[in-house]
């Protein structure tokens, strides 16, 4: 007699289980990675106001929208009202993501801009040094913990 019935040995009630430790939802939810590709969410509007601005600026820099297909799990979590009907918008944020090489080379860019200004600010300053009080030039920083 042949049953459609699972052994009772299959039968676990540890996988039926929910997690016993509660765990605070996110905000915005980790895409799954494509290799290549990172991801960033874009600002599109900040108190139901439209930031076309910022967005603009972010596609001339490389960053293009994920489309809902490319991210399933996203589905159920997509503002039905919002303005990028194929895209992925939570909360006044747009899901982006740009080859990875564009990330490395900008920020190659900015840490040679912050490494040219810390020189400026420094000769700057090794300029206007008094020969009677000599001004040095130490760029380490120390943390200390209270005496004990």
């Amino acid at each position: 007699m042949a049953t459609n019935r699972l052994e009772r040995e299959l039968e676990n009630r540890t996988m039926q289980e929910r997690p016993k430790q509660w765990q605070q939802p996110e905000l915005l939810p980790e895409p799954d990675k494509q290799t290549g590709y990172a991801y960033r969410w874009i600002r599109v509007s900040t108190l139901n106001q439209a930031d076309p601005r910022n967005l603009s600026s972010k596609l001339r820099e490389g960053w293009e929208p994920v489309r809902i297909e490319e991210q399933p799990k996203f589905q159920l979590l997509v503002d039905p009202n919002s303005r990028f009907k194929d895209n992925i918008e939570i909360a006044g944020l747009l899901l982006c993501k740009t080859p990875e090489e564009f990330v490395a080379q900008r920020n190659a860019h900015y840490q040679k801009q912050t490494e040219n200004q810390m020189d400026a600010v420094d000769s700057s300053l090794m300029r206007q040094s008094d020969p009677r009080m000599p001004l040095f030039k130490e760029s380490k920083s120390t943390t200390t913990f209270g005496k004990g």
